[in-house]
């Protein structure tokens, strides 16, 4: 199989963006997946998606995670697709495509280079003793920490990724501490199995567990910064329900190219 590939990066979780709306991948397995998001024996990503025509939307986001598995909502790809489609010429300042999640909203800044993506609401918030655990599109775990520029966050959050609550299903490990006026975020991610330069369902999710925490409420902003940069989460609570999330960031085309898998 002959492919065109793009590759983006978001706050440094990078992605194979593939224009799939003549269904020219239809038989994309575990292994092939892999293989593309190898760094070293592939083109090198945290995740691939499919770019893909679907009546009523701009597109449909199809996301697999970097071991091959098709994956739950990615933040950071969601921004990155969304650069694409308008590098496609499919869109030009907003956008509205689907998910795994459901429908999503998006807007662009006029270099193409910031992209606002409006994320799923969200009401409910557990506890894991002193850890918030939530769903932003995919299964979080946020958990507040010292030190956190030397913390163990492969170990540590492979452990808590793999402990018996969560082994099944797999959950994301965000550690945090405050960082001026916002946050810095580490996160360990399912499907990667390592951890990743940023990941933004994990930080919509740290923005909205710290809000919970902090006893916040109203029209809330949250900067926060990670391994590859800079992101921003703005949300309305309400203490009941987080609606209007936003999550603001970069997203830029790395390279292009074509492989034969």
């Amino acid at each position: 199989m002959h492919l065109k590939f793009y590759k983006y990066q978001g706050a440094g979780n990078d992605f194979v963006l593939i224009d799939n709306r003549e269904n020219i991948v239809n038989q994309l397995d575990k292994e092939r997946v892999a293989l593309l998001c190898d760094r070293r024996f592939g083109i090198g990503a945290d995740g691939l998606m499919l770019l893909e025509e679907l009546a009523g939307y701009d597109f449909k986001m199809v996301y697999y995670n970097a071991d091959g598995n098709e994956g739950s909502m990615c933040g950071n790809g969601g921004r990155c697709i969304v650069a694409f489609a308008k590098q496609l010429g499919l869109i030009t300042d907003t956008t509205k495509f689907l998910a795994t999640d459901g429908e999503h909203h998006a807007k662009i800044s006029e270099d193409g280079k910031w992209i606002s993506l409006q994320m799923i609401d969200v009401t409910e918030i557990d506890k894991d003793g002193d850890a918030y655990v939530l769903n932003t599109g995919s299964p979080h775990y946020v958990k507040l920490a010292a030190d956190l520029a030397i913390k163990d966050v492969y170990n540590e959050g492979y452990a808590i990724r793999n402990n018996a609550t969560y082994k099944e299903n797999g959950i994301n490990v965000n550690f945090t501490e405050k960082d001026g006026e916002g946050y810095f975020v580490r996160t360990f991610e399912r499907g990667v199995e390592n951890e990743t330069y940023a990941c933004g369902t994990g930080v919509t999710a740290v923005a909205l567990a710290m809000a919970k925490h902090n006893s916040q409420f109203g029209t809330i902003n949250t900067p926060v910064k990670v391994l590859g940069g800079n992101l921003n989460i703005r949300f309305d609570y309400d203490g009941e329900k987080f609606s209007n999330i936003y999550l603001e960031g970069p997203a830029e085309l790395v390279f292009e190219g074509d492989i034969t898998i």
